[in-house]
């Protein structure tokens, strides 16, 4: 049941950064499920190590965006996603 909700929200948070970084044109459903599940446990990685543990909630959901936003730069500098 864990892997379906991770999914979900995954879906959820890659399609948000996807829309922020005006690359849902280029996204379908499988890769904002993709860059939301990588771009949360990079955000989260990268909370940890400037020392923010979320605990959930609000800030736990902005981390995972913030994440996925960053993913989401990184694959548009290497030239997966362009902006149109």
């Amino acid at each position: 049941m864990g892997w379906i909700v991770t999914l979900i929200i995954g879906g959820i948070v890659g399609w948000l950064a996807s829309i922020v970084m005006k690359t849902n044109a280029q996204m379908g459903l499988i890769a904002n499920v993709l860059v939301g599940v990588v771009g949360s446990s990079l955000g989260f990685w990268i909370a940890g190590l400037l020392g923010m543990a979320p605990s959930g909630g609000i800030m736990g959901f902005v981390i995972a965006l913030a994440g996925a936003v960053l993913l989401i730069f990184i694959l548009g500098k290497l030239g997966i996603f362009r902006k149109r």
